[in-house]
């Protein structure tokens, strides 16, 4: 590996933290910032089905902030990146998604495990998440595996 594909590794993973810290701080005009103009959101038929581009991204998004509670009531925890660079401006990441609930009186702290499947478009030289997908493996399972680029 490169310094240069190293770099963008990290770039990559920057992008990915930062959408937790966004959603989980309720800054969505921030979080969907990261996102391109016509990027999907695949989060099943238990969160809306497909969300298709900025402007359903962020109407939803704030809609499933507002049900979360305070910021940071729920916490998107992301951990073991792996990132494929397909070419210059094409990423595919996978994350383990630990989705934690900070609520005072929450019984059970643990809302859902899953993984993140994205694919990555670097626009005008800034790395951006064009597709999104969770797997869903806890409590309900939804699983589809490694997205085929």
């Amino acid at each position: 590996m490169t310094l240069e594909e190293l770099l963008e590794k990290e770039t990559i993973k920057e992008l990915r933290i930062m959408y937790s810290h966004y959603f989980d701080g309720k800054d969505i005009d921030a979080l969907t910032d990261l996102f391109t103009e016509d990027a999907v959101c695949e989060f099943g038929p238990d969160y809306g089905g497909d969300w298709v581009g900025k402007a359903q991204i962020h109407e939803n998004f704030s809609t499933y902030a507002q049900q979360e509670g305070p910021p940071y009531g729920v916490l998107h925890s992301v951990t073991n990146p792996w990132i494929r660079l397909i070419d210059n401006t094409t990423a595919n990441g996978r994350w383990y998604l630990h989705d934690l609930f900070t609520r005072e009186g929450q019984e059970n702290p643990i809302g859902l495990y899953g993984i993140y499947d994205d694919l990555y478009k670097k626009v005008d030289g800034r790395w951006l998440i064009h597709r999104t997908r969770i797997d869903f493996l806890w409590p309900k399972r939804q699983f589809y595996g490694l997205r085929d680029l």
